[in-house]
């Protein structure tokens, strides 16, 4: 999209604020400090005052405009429809210059999206010294565990002897090089199911990263190289077990290079119809088959991912899956953001850390077993602030119920 005419969207959709205050209803930052500028109505504000020449980029002014989650929570509750997540992401390409805070973030989030498997190598080698030096000096909210491997290494495609169908996987980033186990766990259920899986080689960062940095045009280069990949695919579907992911390649691209694709599911959409009703928990209770999910975690609470709920509007088929395959499900009071927002809760640890523990206090009061949720991001940030409670992706509970189930 020409500059010019990006730059004239951008100011339009700004000026549809009425200054209404209804963003503001479910902002989590909004909730952890509720200075008006911590709130989606204030950043606009802001917004319109730099884009008019009122305003001068400010460390304050960076500080307000990145300390945006990105949940989405806010935009499907304006009554003008101004797009907020869009305007968020151009304003901080605004002010990526003038944001020293996030220099060296940004130099490490080019660096591992344009060379993931030699960062992954990197990381591999240095991080039983690199990683506790990092938490240690507060860089790192947590240690993370690198697998021996990625899922993905090249082109890869997993048969099946009687084809029902052909789709291919969107690994993403987190899937591909912490948790390949969560990858390898969809490709499992897609094959008993009958389906070709593909993952396509070349596929690349989602882009998200860097988008949150205010890096468009990195962000941009690398959407051309999913869509060039992804487009050729003859597939029924392509999945993803990553919301923000999904969002950014099917409901982001348009927006950002005018095409997207369209093809891209959350898994829950593409299984929730497709378990075959003969390992449904009746016909298992008839035949005297115990479920392993049913015996360790007959009760579960499930946490909505932002991106999956406000992002892609999905709720209900999470729900389903889980109460299809034996499990008691027991909802929290209220919705509320796990606090992770990707890079977010390494910039602005506080306001992540209280969202988290707002969180877990809601997950105690039920009781719960168990905790699931859709995204690996979320699984991530929950597994931090809770030690007796496992933390499962749906992926995880849906392939030891139906896999298991299947092999009796």
């Amino acid at each position: 999209m020409d500059s010019d005419l990006k730059e004239s969207i951008y100011i339009t959709e700004l000026s549809k604020c009425v200054r209404c205050g209804s963003c503001k209803a479910f902002c989590p930052t909004y909730d952890e400090d509720t200075t008006e500028a911590m709130g989606a109505r204030g950043r606009l504000t802001l917004l319109w005052g730099l884009s008019t020449g009122q305003l001068k980029p400010s460390k304050i002014l960076n500080a307000r405009i990145f300390s945006c989650i990105l949940c989405g929570a806010c935009s499907g509750l304006c009554p003008p429809g101004v797009d907020i997540t869009e305007a968020i992401y151009h304003g901080r390409s605004l002010l990526k210059n003038t944001d020293k805070k996030r220099l060296y973030l940004r130099l490490l989030t080019r660096f591992s999206t344009k060379r993931p498997k030699l960062s992954f190598r990197l990381l591999s080698m240095t991080q039983h010294i690199l990683f506790p030096y990092l938490l240690k000096r507060g860089v790192l909210p947590f240690q993370p565990e690198l697998p021996e491997s990625p899922l993905k290494d090249g082109h890869q495609v997993y048969t099946v002897s009687k084809k029902k169908g052909r789709v291919a996987v969107f690994t993403g980033c987190i899937v591909n090089f912490l948790y390949p186990h969560l990858g390898e766990s969809l490709i499992n259920i897609l094959q008993r199911l009958g389906y070709e899986v593909i993952l396509p080689m070349g596929e690349v960062c989602c882009g998200v990263p860097l988008r949150t940095l205010g890096l468009e045009e990195e962000a941009i280069e690398l959407a051309k190289k999913n869509i060039r990949i992804f487009s050729r695919l003859n597939v029924e579907a392509i999945l993803s077990l990553c919301p923000t992911c999904t969002l950014a390649i099917k409901v982001e691209y348009p927006k950002l290079i005018g095409e997207g694709i369209g093809k891209a599911m959350d898994i829950s959409s593409f299984l929730v119809d497709k378990i075959d009703s003969c390992h449904s928990p009746a016909s298992l209770r008839e035949a005297g088959q115990a479920s392993l999910v049913t015996r360790h975690y007959s009760t579960a609470t499930y946490h909505d991912p932002c991106h999956l709920n406000y992002g892609l509007g999905i709720k209900r088929e999470p729900r389903e899956i889980i109460k299809n395959i034996g499990i008691d499900l027991i909802e929290t009071e209220g919705e509320r953001c796990c606090g992770s927002g990707g890079l977010f809760s390494l910039s602005y640890r506080e306001i992540s850390e209280g969202l988290l523990e707002k969180r877990i206090e809601d997950f105690k009061k039920t009781g719960a077993e168990t905790i699931i949720t859709s995204c690996p991001g979320c699984v991530m940030q929950l597994s931090r602030g809770v030690k007796d409670t496992p933390v499962l992706h749906l992926i995880e509970i849906l392939k030891e119920a139906y896999c298991k189930r299947s092999n009796k």
